[in-house]
């Protein structure tokens, strides 16, 4: 356990994660939205791809990588801040309603809602400066796909 201590104080630092675009950053929270429960369901990897191809105008092989980057992105991202910080940059506060609905449509892609992807939307929400009933109605519009 000591050896161990001291080989991770004396390795080299890890290369810092880039700032993500707004794209790879939207993308990267669908991610995140859609493992928040445990499970990233083939439902929830479609539904964003889906978002992607629509919200960017790309093509199914595009979208398919975009995810696969935000993936990786979103597997050494140690917090949420980092992407939700490139997409307040990138959109305006009156359009940022939507993309809580593309993210509300992650989380209800699967048919299940649980009380972690609850927190989690409250909390990405408040990070993009949407309110509680913006949010709620996002979820709304969202849930009649």
């Amino acid at each position: 356990m000591f050896a161990d201590l001291l080989r991770s104080l004396l390795a080299p630092a890890p290369p810092r994660l880039p700032e993500p675009d707004a794209q790879l950053a939207l993308a990267a929270l669908l991610v995140r939205v859609a493992k928040t429960d445990g499970l990233y369901a083939v439902e929830e990897v479609e539904r964003i791809e889906k978002i992607l191809r629509n919200r960017y105008e790309l093509d199914p092989f595009a979208a398919a990588t975009l995810r696969g980057h935000a993936e990786d992105l979103e597997s050494q991202a140690p917090d949420t801040v980092r992407f939700t910080r490139a997409l307040k940059a990138a959109v305006p506060l009156q359009d940022r309603a939507g993309l809580v609905e593309a993210l509300w449509s992650v989380a209800l892609a699967d048919g299940e809602r649980d009380a972690s992807e609850d927190q989690q939307m409250r909390l990405l929400s408040n990070l993009l400066g949407v309110t509680d009933v913006e949010s709620a109605q996002a979820r709304q519009k969202a849930d009649r796909e």
